[in-house]
């Protein structure tokens, strides 16, 4: 590994659990333990335990913080009350996603009766943010310029001292059960200051994750880390628990239809990305070209609304999920999507086997033109043509 590379609080617990490291965007974490494939499908059939420790999180408190959240997000804010989690993304003033994130809205007695941090504010409410790794410095410096003048609201950047946990798949409410205590069992999409428990672990717990399946993300202090992924595996075996890497998480979260930040859609923002198999100014999209079916609420006015406008009205590219009828190499990121006459319609911008299809061929990308049980083909590569359909995601 190359020097000035970050480790997580659980960098210890992987190389034990014998993880295979990479630099991922300047992390070291695990991108598999055993194999990608097989720890897809266990995810998928029981669970796996993912540390996702890169990404960050924000707290954004003060007076009037729905409000002002619900001004620069696609999300309506203003109705989700303490213990809810909501999607959005976030757009620049010409209408292009930033970044997407999920976040929840707790209160100040919540976080105050379970042992967690307090915030420096006078408000009661609270919304906690997952910016995505790569973007947290960008977004913390996007937020901070957009925060009323007054300093009514304000962000606190908790990163650097937390360690975020994933335990995703259809055993995980027993696994939570079992080891934190039923009243921590959260639903989905609502989320709760981790209650007391046989570990003494304090934190936030919120039924969400990017995998698809049922599952939880557990917001702890860096010193709590180790005790509560031993405990998680040593309590989730008799469930078929098992670790999981960044292999897996990428191949799971493909086939329920998510977006990838970076891969999927680029800010200009960040200049040309070199190493991108797409031209980056190709995947500077707004949120109706993504077509992500939640997120996006046109009710309210928001940074970047008029863009989101336009593209409704032209009904130009949007994002869509395609799935091989035929055989041949599987779809990669910049493999082209073509019509039943060979003109180039599209850009895969992620793509790959699929092993809860048995390896079939499934790919996400721009597409002009087309719905779901159209047929189309993909070229991999210059020579290979290979037949397939356009379906609406998740393809599992």
């Amino acid at each position: 590994m190359s020097e000035g590379l970050v480790r997580t609080a659980l960098y210890k617990a992987h190389k034990r659990w014998g993880g295979n490291i990479v630099d991922f965007h300047g992390f070291e974490l695990p991108i598999w333990y055993s194999s990608m494939m097989e720890e897809h499908l266990n995810t998928r059939e029981n669970a796996g335990l993912f540390d996702v420790s890169h990404m960050g999180f924000f707290r954004f408190s003060g007076d009037g913080v729905r409000e002002w959240l619900q001004s620069i997000a696609t999300q309506r804010v203003e109705h989700l009350q303490p213990g809810r989690c909501a999607y959005t993304h976030f757009l620049d003033e010409d209408g292009v996603i930033i970044d997407d994130m999920i976040f929840a809205v707790t209160d100040r007695q919540t976080i105050i009766e379970t042992g967690c941090t307090d915030w420096q504010q006078s408000s009661d409410i609270a919304i906690l943010g997952v910016p995505n790794a790569s973007m947290i410095p960008v977004m913390k410096d996007w937020f901070n310029s957009h925060l009323p003048e007054d300093g009514s609201v304000i962000l606190e950047d908790l990163s650097d001292e937390t360690s975020i946990l994933a335990l995703q798949g259809p055993k995980s409410p027993a696994i939570i059960e079992a080891v934190l205590g039923a009243e921590n069992a959260v639903k989905h999409f609502s989320g709760k200051a981790i209650s007391e428990n046989q570990f003494g672990i304090t934190g936030w717990i919120q039924g969400t994750g990017y995998t698809g399946e049922r599952g939880f993300e557990i917001f702890i202090n860096n010193n709590q880390a180790e005790t509560l992924w031993e405990a998680l595996l040593e309590g989730g075996e008799a469930f078929g628990i098992c670790p999981v890497g960044l292999g897996a998480r990428d191949t799971l979260r493909m086939e329920k239809g998510f977006l990838l930040s970076g891969q999927d859609f680029h800010w200009p923002g960040l200049g040309v990305d070199e190493d991108s198999a797409v031209e980056s100014s190709f995947l500077a999209r707004d949120s109706f070209e993504t077509n992500v079916p939640f997120g996006l609420h046109l009710e309210h006015d928001f940074i970047g609304k008029f863009r989101i406008e336009s593209s409704i009205k032209s009904r130009g590219q949007r994002w869509w999920g395609i799935k091989y009828t035929g055989r041949g190499p599987f779809p990669r990121t910049g493999s082209k999507v073509l019509d039943s006459q060979g003109n180039e319609i599209g850009i895969i911008t992620s793509g790959g086997p699929s092993p809860s299809l048995g390896k079939v061929g499934i790919g996400l990308g721009y597409i002009t033109g087309v719905e779901p049980g159209d047929e189309v083909l993909i070229a991999p590569n210059a020579r290979k043509q290979i037949p397939a359909v356009v379906v609406r995601t998740p393809f599992v």
